[in-house]
């Protein structure tokens, strides 16, 4: 018997990519339900070969599913996870909302699926922020040989991370630039159509903007809280998939040889890596695809025990829709998903 599930936000961008990759994974479902806002009942969304009419969020029974995915505002997380969770599924949540709540396990399956046994304390598992899925997925196996002191990541996120409503601007002020005229930013602070823009988020006290201290956050919740992390989040014209410079000291001797290795053998992880002239991956070619990406690895002779690398991963996939559904899998291999009979 499989489970009932239920896509919270199914017309958004990464509602439509959770139902895609449940289907593309054959993930157990008996029944699937795409729940929405009242504006969007009755609209169509794909599963499969189906097409399943949005069913409103106010009047839907959370109790008669077993897995509720969430891609959804933070604050309409805050207000409906704990009333679904309280229905009996357990609600996996893409949001920022419970991520540094310590009685919900933030998960990225390749890096600490343990932490899954403690998901029952309010039936919430909160998915990373998209460019922390990436940046962990690879900097978990090198820290469990030769112990991460300090991280420098500079990211390269693309508009979809910003929502259709990035994206749709960026095509507009695309086409604006050689046919229309200039358009106004809307989504974007600044023109995002050919430029690229140093703030993602909102600024804190300190300079940094939350979505940069979401990165090191959360990698400190999931990895090490001892690991240094700094970042600078940058938004460029790219559709679909963020990238990362990201530089790393050890504790112990690691070069770049052996790095490869590990990260070659590692889960999750798929190593490019040739010196020459297209050896490397983009997100071009990352779009589409499940894996977080590796290039460029090389040793960095500024610092003692020092590694550069490359990290590539479509931002809608595995840094949102894929890991949440690995999410469910894994719940589902460790037999903590409740089975509701269909009536």
């Amino acid at each position: 018997m499989g489970y009932r599930v239920a896509v919270v936000g199914a017309t958004g961008n990464v509602g439509r990519e959770m139902l895609n990759i449940l289907e593309e994974v054959n993930f157990p479902v008996d029944k699937i339900h795409a729940i929405a806002s009242r504006k969007s009942i009755g609209q169509l969304v794909s599963f499969g070969e189906q097409n399943i009419a949005c069913e409103d969020v106010e009047q839907f029974d959370f109790s008669k599913v077993d897995v509720v995915l969430m891609s959804v505002s933070g604050a309409f997380s805050k207000e409906w996870s704990p009333k679904i969770g309280a229905a009996g599924p357990i609600v996996i949540d893409n949001s920022s909302a419970w991520r540094m709540d310590p009685d919900v396990p933030l998960i990225v399956p390749e890096v600490n699926p343990d932490d899954v046994s403690y998901a029952s304390r309010k039936n919430i598992i909160a998915n990373p922020n998209c460019s922390t899925a990436q940046l962990v997925v690879a900097l978990k196996p090198l820290h469990d040989r030769a112990k991460i002191k300090r991280v420098v990541v500079a990211t390269y996120q693309s508009v979809s991370g910003a929502g259709k409503e990035g994206m749709d601007e960026l095509w507009d002020q695309t086409k604006g630039v050689f046919v229309l005229g200039p358009s106004e930013p809307r989504k974007f602070p600044k023109q995002i159509a050919f430029n690229v823009i140093p703030c993602i988020g909102s600024f804190l006290d300190d300079g940094y903007t939350d979505e940069e201290a979401k990165m090191w956050n959360e990698t400190h919740k999931m990895i090490d809280p001892a690991i240094k992390l700094t970042v600078t989040c940058v938004r460029v014209p790219v559709m679909v998939g963020h990238s990362e410079a990201v530089n790393i000291e050890f504790e112990s001797p690691l070069d770049e040889d052996e790095a490869r290795e590990i990260l070659r053998e590692a889960p999750g992880l798929v190593v490019i890596d040739k010196r020459e002239p297209a050896g490397y991956i983009t997100p071009k070619e990352a779009q589409g695809e499940f894996p977080v990406f590796v290039s460029r690895i090389r040793n960095d002779p500024t610092v003692e025990h020092g590694l550069s690398m490359w990290v590539v991963a479509d931002n809608l996939r595995k840094g949102a829709a894929l890991n949440a559904v690995q999410i469910a899998q894994l719940l589902h291999e460790r037999g903590l998903l409740r089975q509701t009979a269909l009536a």
